[in-house]
């Protein structure tokens, strides 16, 4: 006989009520702002929704959880996980699940989660755990931060050897180190052996330089007229907008916190999809102080990284990635001012673009053009790189250099290349190429931000040096194999590699060579040009003179918009701007064989 409905309803287990229900339930939210997350959650679970917006504590939601999945709450800051119980297991697993062995209890482990979906993670990956375990919820942010304390040295050194050993210049020392010496002395002792035909050499590679580099300004400058090469990549309508976990590196940077806070909380990209990590050091005093005195807006949070011999913005990065949040993955530096709508352009760009688009770096520019000579040259300077000769090289398929801001990644791409390169201190650099050998392409998108211009000659120096060498790093490092480094990148790839890295830092080193040649040329007595034809200087000469033309027009192009317009008397000033650069370069040089891994901290907020 057919049981009666009633019967086989009282045999089903009871709906395990919403997180929703229990929060109203208890008065720990007003009804109107869960159902305001509910309505614009998406991909947010609904607690950390509410969370990120300020409507209630993480521990609340912990305690919502644990009531919804008849589960006890653990509190790991009162009671700190058992140390034994996690050790040789991976930390960065642990992070990625959202779960850390807490304590035995009656015989049986207890597994501390961030909720049932930490839960079922867990189980689907361990099968065997079901039944044989137990498990308590407790806060994510309590989760990751007794797992840093747990394996803070073995997230340490994952962090510092994350780029695969084959394209990082961590061995820089024992390999590229000790040959950059023999072959600095082989080129020493030629130019003493053969000077006038070592010398002429030297000139025919400059005249190449000179001759590809105005090419590609030339390429840059017809490109900026075109119609529609800024035009923003739009996703279908209705696409949810993704996550973002924002990574800002911090290192005395106590004077440009509050207005970096400010710009990123003017942002209109939705609070519950913003996830923004402070990285502080360990030895760092002034910041954590700052932050101390700083509300925090409830999207952001702060990370310590463990101490360790090398101490770079890659390093800490690297770190902090295992504890984003986020599909999309973007870098700020404290000084940084972005547009409002900037995440929300990147986010809506790298929806619509095709797999294959890796990585989207946006415009920089300065808010202090004004502040005396040296910033309005940088000022000049950034426009061009930015507003004119990165279409240039985007155009002609060439890898581009990442700045190192306001670049965003999708993560599961930046994952796969491995990262940053922990030891090069132009990383930015490296890992733009790195993404091209993988058959990855950077676009630029249409948004800019606004940073402080360095603008003192001695750390002007020391910041550019500190470029200039991780670009030779950067070069000795892919060069290991040229042969592989052509078929990845492709000729066009491969000319820009050499171009951009190597061809930049020679021009910059042979600039005491240009102004001894101008001197000569200019009426200084000089035995060199009795060494070739009058014809043959004339259109070296006049090379490099179209090479300077460009230059100025590229220039004047890139300053000629209403915001920068002020700047174009700076324009035919430029040339007593680029012998900064030489002496970077030389200082560059010097530390690769002295300090290779040194980083020259810029201070900011002056």
């Amino acid at each position: 006989m057919p049981r009666s409905a009633a019967a086989q309803d009282l045999d089903r287990p009871a709906r395990a009520p919403r997180l929703g229900e229990l929060l109203r339930a208890a008065g720990a939210v007003p009804p109107a702002a869960v159902d305001s997350a509910l309505a614009a959650r998406g991909i947010v679970p609904l607690g950390e929704a509410l969370r990120r917006r300020g409507a209630v504590t993480g521990a609340t939601i912990a305690g919502a959880l644990a009531a919804q999945s008849r589960l006890p709450l653990a509190d790991l800051e009162a009671d700190p996980p058992d140390p034994v119980l996690s050790q040789g297991m991976d930390p960065r697993g642990l992070l990625r699940l959202g779960a850390l062995p807490w304590r035995r209890q009656d015989g049986r482990l207890v597994i501390a989660i961030e909720g049932p979906d930490a839960r079922a993670r867990l189980l689907a990956r361990r099968p065997a755990l079901d039944g044989q375990v137990d498990f308590a919820v407790a806060e994510r942010r309590a989760i990751e931060d007794a797992i840093l304390a747990l394996h803070g040295p073995a997230l340490a050194e994952a962090a510092r050897d994350r780029c695969p050993e084959a394209v990082s210049c961590r061995g820089w020392t024992r390999r590229s180190g000790a040959v950059l010496p023999v072959i600095a002395l082989t080129l020493a002792a030629a130019a003493l052996l053969a000077p006038l035909p070592r010398f002429l050499a030297l000139l025919g590679w400059l005249a190449l330089v000179n001759a590809c580099t105005t090419a590609l300004r030339a390429v840059a400058l017809v490109e900026s007229f075109r119609a529609g090469t800024d035009a923003p990549r739009r996703p279908p309508a209705g696409a949810p907008l993704p996550v973002i976990s924002l990574l800002i590196p911090l290192f005395r940077e106590d004077a440009t916190l509050r207005q970096l806070i400010a710009a990123l909380e003017a942002s209109d990209y939705p609070r519950e999809r913003l996830d923004a990590i402070f990285i502080l050091e360990a030895d760092d005093v002034a910041t954590p102080i700052a932050l101390a005195r700083t509300r925090l807006p409830p999207w952001a949070r702060v990370l310590t990284v463990p101490p360790d011999t090398l101490k770079t913005k890659p390093r800490a990065m690297n770190l902090a990635l295992d504890f984003c949040r986020g599909d999309i993955v973007g870098i700020y530096d404290a000084e940084d001012r972005p547009e409002p709508d900037q995440l929300r352009r990147v986010a809506e760009h790298l929806a619509a673009a095709p797999p294959e688009v890796g990585c989207v770096q946006g415009y920089l520019d300065f808010y202090n053009p004004r502040q005396n000579w040296l910033a309005r040259c940088f000022a000049v300077e950034y426009a061009i790189w930015f507003r004119v000769l990165l279409r240039g090289v985007q155009r002609l398929g060439m890898p581009l250099p990442l700045g190192g801001t306001t670049v965003f990644f999708r993560r599961r791409v930046l994952e796969r290349v491995g990262a940053w390169d922990a030891h090069n201190v132009t990383e930015d650099a490296d890992l733009g190429m790195r993404l091209a050998r993988l058959g990855y392409r950077t676009e630029m998108v249409a948004t800019t931000t606004y940073e402080e211009a360095n603008c003192r000659p001695w750390p002007w120096v020391r910041q550019r040096s500190r470029w200039l060498k991780g670009y030779a790093m950067t070069w000795v490092t892919h060069m290991r194999a040229p042969v592989r480094l052509w078929r990845e990148l492709g000729p066009a790839g491969f000319a820009g590699f050499q171009l951009l890295l190597l061809g930049g830092l020679t021009a910059y080193l042979a600039t005491p060579l240009y102004w001894a040649l101008w001197a000569g040329w200019l009426g200084f007595d000089l035995a060199v040009f009795a060494s070739g034809p009058r014809w043959l200087w004339t259109a070296w000469f006049a090379s490099m003179s179209l090479g300077q033309a460009v230059m100025a027009a590229v220039a004047l192009r890139a300053v000629w918009a209403r915001p920068r317009r002020h700047l174009i008397a700076t324009v035919p000033l430029m040339f007593l701007y680029w012998p900064l650069g030489a002496l970077a370069a030389w200082r560059a040089v010097t530390e690769l064989f002295t300090r290779p891994f040194y980083w020259a901290k810029t201070d900011h907020g002056l």
